[in-house]
Formats: C-alpha cells, sequence, structure tokens
C-alpha cells in the first residue's frame, strides 16, 4: 500500500487529469495510525515488550513530520517500523490529485481511499492583513457521497457510499498540512463540510475532531474545528452532550417549512423549527454562536417573505447567518442570487438584530462546492434524466413559492 509520500500527487490543469478508479472494492484491514487514540497505539507498543518512550516517537513522526511514512521513522528500528507498517497504513489517502484556483489561494483535491472510493477535500488560504494573521483553512469530507440530497449539492447526485472512517478525515487535513510545512505554513482551521452529512457518522466525526484538537496529536484548538450538519438533530444533541468547544454550522437554506422540504429534504424528518432549538440548547451548553449558512437562490429563496421568515426564526438567538450565492451546479435549473437581492435579504435580517455576512464564492472554476469534482468524475446523467430532475425540481418550488406569495 501507497504512504503519502509516494502516493501520486498530481497538480491537475484539465478535468482529463482526475482520478479514475474502479468501483470500490474490498478494504485493507490494517486500520489507519492516525485513527489510533494514544492510549490504543501505546498499548499496543507495551504489548510488544516496545519501551514506552517509542509512542511519543512514532507520534511525532505521524504529526509534526512532513513526512509521516514508515520507512521515515528512522529513529524506530527497522523490525519495529516493519511490524508498525504489517499492523497499520500509515496514510489512509493512496493517491491524490489538487486542482488550485484563485492563483493559488484554494485548492481542490481528490483523494482515491484504500477500496478505490474518492472523496474530496478544499484548502483555503487567506494572507495576512491589518489586524489579521495568515489563516490557512481545510474543508474535509466525512462521507463518500450523501443520503440528504439537498438538490443545490452536486454531491447530492452522487447518492450515498459509505461513512469514512477517522483516519480517512484525519489524513486529508495531513495531506495539506505536509503541503503547508515547507513554506512554514501550518492548518489553522477545519471544517466537516465536504462530502457527506458530519452528523450522520457522528461517533467517528467526533473521533476526527478529538484527534484533531488533542494537544498530544494534531493540536488545533477546538474553537478552530466547525462541525456541519444539514439539521440531524439527535447529532446536535449528541454534540452538546460532549460540550466541546467547536462551531456549530448548520446548513439552513430556508426558514419556511414547504420551502426548506424542498432544498433540505431532511426537514421532513427534522423540521427547522426543531433544528433551531436544538442548535441553540448547543450555544447555550458552549457558549458558543450557531453559524446557520443559507445558499442564496435567486428567485426561490432569496424573497423578502423568507428572509423576514429567517428573522422570525433566529430572532434573539446566539446566531451568525452567512449568506452565500449558490455555486452553479449541473442538471438543476437554478442560478445563483444576484448581489442586490442578497443585500436586501441582508438588511432585513440585520434589522431584526440577527447578524449576517455575506460570503463570496472561491473556486468556481475547478468546481469547489462540495461533490462537484466526483459528480463530474462520475459522469454525466442521460439527458432524459436530467430533464426529469430539473422538471421536478421546478414543479416543487414553484409550489412553495404560491405558498410564500399567498403570505
Amino acid at each position: 500500500m501507497s504512504d503519502p509520500m509516494t502516493a501520486r500527487t498530481l497538480s491537475m490543469a484539465a478535468p482529463e487529469a482526475l482520478l479514475v478508479a474502479e468501483r470500490p472494492g474490498p478494504r485493507d484491514p490494517r486500520p489507519g495510525l492516525s485513527g489510533l487514540e494514544p492510549a490504543v497505539l501505546a498499548a499496543w507498543l507495551r504489548d510488544r515488550a516496545v519501551p514506552a518512550y517509542r509512542a511519543k516517537q512514532v507520534r511525532d513522526h505521524l504529526w509534526t513530520r512532513s513526512d509521516g511514512t514508515f520507512a521515515a521513522m528512522q529513529t524506530l528500528p527497522a523490525p519495529l517500523r516493519a511490524e508498525l507498517e504489517a499492523a497499520f497504513r500509515a496514510d489512509a489517502l493512496m493517491e491524490t490529485d489538487v486542482r488550485p484556483a484563485d492563483a493559488g489561494l484554494t485548492e481542490k483535491a481528490l483523494h482515491m481511499l484504500d477500496d478505490g472510493t474518492v472523496v474530496e477535500s478544499v484548502s483555503m488560504h487567506y494572507p495576512p492583513r491589518a489586524g489579521r494573521r495568515e489563516r490557512h483553512t481545510i474543508c474535509i469530507s466525512s462521507q463518500a457521497g450523501c443520503a440528504v440530497g439537498c438538490p443545490f449539492c452536486a454531491t447530492g447526485e452522487l447518492g450515498f457510499g459509505r461513512d469514512l472512517d477517522v483516519a480517512e478525515m484525519v489524513d486529508q487535513v495531513r495531506f495539506w498540512q505536509r503541503r503547508l510545512t515547507p513554506a512554514g505554513s501550518h492548518v489553522t482551521n477545519v471544517v466537516f463540510m465536504g462530502m457527506g452529512e458530519p452528523l450522520l457518522n457522528a461517533e467517528r466525526v467526533f473521533a476526527a475532531a478529538a484527534a484533531l484538537t488533542d494537544p498530544e496529536r494534531f493540536g488545533l484548538g477546538a474553537r478552530h474545528v466547525t462541525i456541519s450538519t444539514s439539521g440531524v438533530v439527535p447529532g446536535i444533541e449528541a454534540l452538546s452532550a460532549l460540550r466541546p468547544r467547536y462551531t456549530l454550522a448548520v446548513s439552513l437554506h430556508a426558514a419556511r417549512p414547504e420551502l426548506r422540504d424542498v432544498l433540505v429534504p431532511l426537514n421532513r424528518r427534522y423540521p427547522a423549527a426543531r433544528v433551531v432549538e436544538a442548535a441553540t440548547a448547543y450555544a447555550e451548553a458552549t457558549g458558543r454562536r450557531v453559524s446557520y449558512e443559507v445558499v442564496m437562490i435567486e428567485g426561490i429563496n432569496d424573497t423578502p417573505v423568507d428572509a423576514a421568515a429567517m428573522a422570525r426564526l433566529l430572532r434573539g438567538r446566539l446566531v451568525h447567518v452567512n449568506l452565500i450565492p449558490m455555486n452553479p451546479v449541473a442538471h438543476t435549473p437554478w442560478q445563483p442570487s444576484s448581489p442586490e437581492r442578497i443585500a436586501v435579504f441582508a438588511a432585513i435580517l440585520e434589522a431584526a438584530g440577527v447578524a449576517t455576512t455575506v460570503r463570496h464564492n472561491r473556486g468556481i472554476e475547478i468546481g469547489a462546492a462540495c461533490g462537484q469534482l466526483a459528480a463530474e468524475r462520475a459522469g454525466t446523467p442521460s439527458p432524459a434524466a436530467v430533464a426529469r430532475r430539473r422538471e421536478l425540481l421546478e414543479r416543487q418550488s414553484a409550489a412553495a413559492l404560491v405558498g410564500a406569495a399567498a403570505r
């Protein structure tokens, strides 16, 4: 199996360079080394009569050095390196293709896993400016594909593949850190907002977040980790019980039930009002402001009626709303809202005392919205399937708009 520095890494200039894999095959039975808790690694070494200090040496190679391969662990005896390689994978990412955009400020990667599954991550670089230090934000996937099926999201076109394990999530961050290390830079923020619904893989996501914030492992501050959800209430409640200092981000997209049913099908199971109540309980338990994400779609969810409904839902809570123009996604009939419509929407929220920011898309030319490269790699649906999908979305959204006009 490939180690991270021997895995193929391409700088992609054209879609033809995307990873090509067969259908997912059997999994490598060896767990990823980065997914082990320190106590588990220490016990594994102790069972083999290896001195305790070797555990720290392994962790140092894994988490703080640019090359975390077994071959590079030269402070370890060769027999121990061989035993480690027989039992674990040094990296869960077998191959990676990278596509840059925004003059290098945005990079998107396709990662091939051991069974041929492909997932995505994005690195967004923010140069230092007055009063703010340099930042490097990594957006990672928690699942291959997604079962939620939001129609404006390219990942939804792929359907659900499987959950990622802890190492498969953590190693996306380690990949980007290896690219930053030669320049003396470090990952500053991690967002579980790539492919998949993180809180449908909650136990592993929480373990990955713990690994990234553990001082003995990656060492990122908890405030610099964001866990996103489209509204899985039991997952939000489980996160509240842990009382971490992570940022919770809720993909809201609409406050009116009939419209959110269209944009976030999970709303039929966990309605927006219930989601907001659970998120408010998280804010009260942790003191952390909840972020609400709203993808702005021209003429669909950007009306004054929708803004007023959202203001009523969020008013008086510890929240911040991010308004994000929709990334154009193939096979949908929708377009991003105009700056003028977004400005009116933001003004209505702010007048109600709801803190609001208008975000600007990055990496549009490389399909940086989650799932776009993987969907591109998977191929184009038939024209008939595209037409049926467009017709269904137009009919559903038109019905939701009729309800808004009646108010």
